[in-house]
């Protein structure tokens, strides 16, 4: 093989794209000019895990799906208890004294189950119980009813007799009663001195709750972490203001009245995320910018504020009147003071 066949090793030159007057045409790029990664998918913040917790609160069974759990719980209960009486018989059949023992287990069990039920039933009471307070306090309003007014005064006293926090405005109350004449002007005192420290308790909740889903959200980078943290918290922080109230809500009933509230939530679209709401976010347009993780953080402690706020509605015993209803970008505030600001 001559000299002239062999490959030929060097430096090998490529020419790129120059301009007009000969320069580079890439010279003007470098790493400084690079658009920056986009963090998640690039949307702005939506409050995506308060949405779907929200949604799947307030989902309503069909008709047809009711029907076939109901039949199957029937079913369940019929077997265990054919499944019970036939140990039990045949264990005292074989062993008197283990036989007893087991019927003795059974007893106590049902029992049990009793007490849970009348618990249940009483706690469905104390919720009904918020509602006739509310209706009469409305219906007097209306119709002007100072006799309506005073019984209705009378029965939020009994409701909280044994509060020891609303014992001086329960005097207060009691000691001024007597002296007025109008069925507003004694619902507005009964609000004034009744309503102020449960108030002040219910949005201490309702911080605490958004706060948390804030938190979780923003720094729990876990597929349905937050979905999960926003449904326990909002389930919670519902609950507890029912407690405030005086409701007290067991299982059921508890799991109704949240789903009264998110259902309301949904159907008036309060669970949308508006500009409004964010522009009056203190420093929520600039988390979304910095982080889109901290940016939904704050519209989903935003949307519990919401819940918080509707549960508050729904659960009080008069409507807010005399004293100025809570407002979502206050208790926001409130809530995440400390946590993604300066400070």
């Amino acid at each position: 093989m001559s000299d002239r066949d062999q490959p030929r090793r060097g430096p090998v030159v490529i020419e790129y794209d120059s301009d007009d007057n000969g320069a580079r045409a890439d010279t003007a790029h470098g790493p400084a000019e690079a658009p920056p990664v986009p963090d998640g998918d690039g949307a702005a913040p939506n409050g995506q895990a308060m949405q779907v917790a929200a949604r799947l609160g307030a989902r309503r069974m069909s008709r047809a799906a009711r029907l076939l759990l109901g039949a199957a719980l029937a079913l369940l209960i019929f077997v265990v208890s054919l499944a019970t009486w036939d140990y039990v018989t045949g264990l005292l059949a074989r062993n008197a004294v283990l036989g007893w023992a087991a019927l003795g287990l059974v007893v106590l069990v049902l029992l049990g189950l009793v007490a849970l039920g009348l618990r249940e039933a009483a706690a469905y009471a104390r919720l009904r119980r918020l509602d006739d307070l509310r209706r009469q306090s409305d219906a007097a309003l209306s119709e002007a009813d100072l006799g309506g007014a005073a019984r209705m005064c009378g029965r939020l006293d009994a409701l909280y007799s044994a509060r020891p926090e609303l014992e001086r405005g329960r005097e207060r109350l009691a000691a001024r009663r007597g002296d007025i004449f109008d069925a507003a002007a004694l619902i507005g005192l009964a609000e004034v001195e009744l309503m102020t420290p449960l108030d002040a308790e219910a949005r201490r909740e309702v911080e605490v709750a958004a706060r948390q889903v804030a938190t979780i959200t923003a720094f729990v980078p876990l597929a349905l972490a937050d979905v999960v943290a926003a449904l326990v918290a909002n389930l919670r922080m519902i609950r507890r203001i029912a407690e405030i109230y005086g409701g007290r809500a067991g299982v059921l009933g508890g799991w109704r009245l949240t789903r009264a509230v998110l259902t309301h939530l949904v159907a008036t679209g309060a669970v949308a995320v508006g500009d409004d709401m964010i522009g009056s976010m203190a420093g929520g347009g600039l988390l979304s910018k910095v982080s889109r993780r901290f940016g939904e953080g704050v519209v989903n402690g935003a949307l519990t504020a919401r819940v918080g706020v509707a549960a508050m509605e729904v659960c009080r015993p008069m409507a807010f009147r005399e004293l100025p209803a809570p407002r979502v970008t206050n208790l926001l505030r409130r809530a995440l003071t400390g946590l993604f600001d300066r400070g």
